[in-house]
């Protein structure tokens, strides 16, 4: 007789997909749709455009789980449906990502943190240096204790984040409307126009990226055939509504001209309401939002080393779990120690954005179309149960090329930061035959 292990329920899996969505992001990239913007019109259209791209994916995501429930999914898609080698780089790339993504976030948030238990302090970067690998390493250890220990962490961690965007809301509904500063009359071309969204959709989509990852926990949810896609609509819906809703706040409140370059707009809007006093209240506040952020990206990264160790491309060591707790121990291990070493390379969230959205359009685009081949190759799944969306192929027609439309956006804005990622590529892929080369001799050796 198996024992059964802890598995996550719907309320569990809706709350890491929320976690995985809403990081700090929203608290600092409307600056940066704005700054590209030439009008409020193209800032709110890349906003809804992000939440309908989301959308589309997630439900396209959903019916991938769905049909593909084993842990560390988002590996194992690449290489069922095209090659190991395309699997290898492409989440070779994804795990540097996530590991930048989760550093820079790490930093925002000890500067939040720094400026209220060391104001004025003249080694501020140092400091937030430290606090920021402190808190990798906190949630390192609380991942150490086991999966259901992790997520009740989450689920905490998570409606605290939640609270927060209720909380910078209000505002709305006690101040007036700010002033804004003179809007350019100068109108720009149709190019220009399509330029600041695609621009501006860059800094979209890492506010709303994360969600494909949840595919990752597949065994190890509750009826996954079922809570997968209830989980990812239910927790996709509510971060649209959540991040318009702010969005149009700061637009209100802050005014459009004014939120190009502004600092601290999360503490901007707290304090209209509680005063200058809120600006601490709310960094703290803040911090904690990091905290779920690095917690769920510790959760779900080692899953995916796990699922390449399984395929070989990683040592045996990858997959190995602790007997008491359930932990992938290395794996944990080792991308803790990315993230950590990362931090002292990713000084600025705006250096980072665009390297980690260029390097996940090829995760996005390439996961995204194996939704054609795992409609074909196990159809026999049809009618058993399983979630099949609806309007197929049209989500993730729609979905593979908005991303092809913000990669090429980065190329043109930023070409070497797109050289460099496509270097990268093309370096793993290389690596992977060399190391699977090495492997082959070896055996033939012995």
């Amino acid at each position: 007789m198996t024992e059964d292990k802890p598995k996550l329920n719907l309320f569990d899996f809706t709350m890491i997909m929320v976690s995985f969505v809403i990081g700090m992001g929203i608290f600092r990239t409307p600056v940066n749709v704005a700054a590209a913007s030439p009008t409020p019109g193209v800032f709110f259209a890349a906003w809804i455009a992000g939440g309908l791209i989301a959308l589309c994916g997630a439900l396209t995501y959903a019916e991938i789980g769905s049909r593909f429930p084993v842990t560390g999914a988002y590996y194992k898609i690449f290489s069922y449906a095209y090659h190991p080698s395309i699997a290898f780089a492409v989440n070779c790339i994804i795990l540097i990502s996530n590991a930048a993504s989760l550093a820079g976030v790490a930093l925002i948030g000890a500067e939040y943190i720094t400026k209220v238990i060391l104001p004025g302090s003249i080694n501020s970067q140092n400091i937030q240096i430290i606090i920021a690998i402190a808190s990798i390493i906190l949630f390192y250890g609380v991942n150490l204790l086991g999966l259901k220990m992790s997520a009740r962490t989450q689920n905490v961690l998570t409606i605290i984040k939640i609270s927060l965007i209720l909380l910078l809301i209000t505002p709305l509904f006690f101040v007036t409307q700010q002033s804004s500063a003179v809007v350019s009359t100068i109108s720009p071309t149709m190019f220009e126009y399509i330029k600041a969204f695609g621009v501006g959709l860059i800094a979209v989509s890492f506010t709303y990226g994360g969600y494909q990852q949840t595919i990752n926990f597949g065994e190890e949810v509750k009826n996954p055939a079922k809570n997968i896609p209830r989980g990812i609509f239910m927790g996709i819906f509510l971060i649209i509504v959540l991040y318009l809703t702010i969005n149009y706040a700061y637009y209100k409140i802050i005014g459009f001209e004014n939120l190009k370059h502004a600092e601290g707009i999360a503490a901007i809007m707290a304090s209209h309401v509680f005063g200058s006093a809120a600006g601490n209240i709310l960094s703290v506040i803040l911090f904690l939002s990091v905290l779920a952020y690095v917690n769920v990206l510790l959760m779900s990264n080692p899953r995916v080393m796990q699922a390449m160790s399984e395929e070989g491309v990683l040592p045996v060591t990858f997959r190995k779990r602790t007997i008491k707790t359930n932990v992938l121990l290395t794996s944990l291990s080792v991308f803790t120690a990315l993230c950590a070493l990362i931090v002292f390379w990713a000084k600025k969230f705006d250096e980072i954005l665009s390297f980690t959205i260029f390097l996940d359009c090829f995760g996005m685009v390439l996961s995204a179309a194996t939704i054609f081949i795992l409609r074909k190759r196990p159809a026999h799944l049809d009618n058993t149960g399983i979630y099949k969306m609806k309007f197929f192929p049209l989500m993730p027609v729609i979905f593979i090329l908005a991303y092809i439309f913000v990669a090429i956006s980065i190329f043109i804005d930023k070409p070497f930061t797109a050289l460099t990622g496509l270097g990268i590529l093309a370096g793993f892929i290389v690596l992977y035959f060399i190391v699977k080369g090495f492997s082959k001799n070896k055996i033939i050796n012995q």
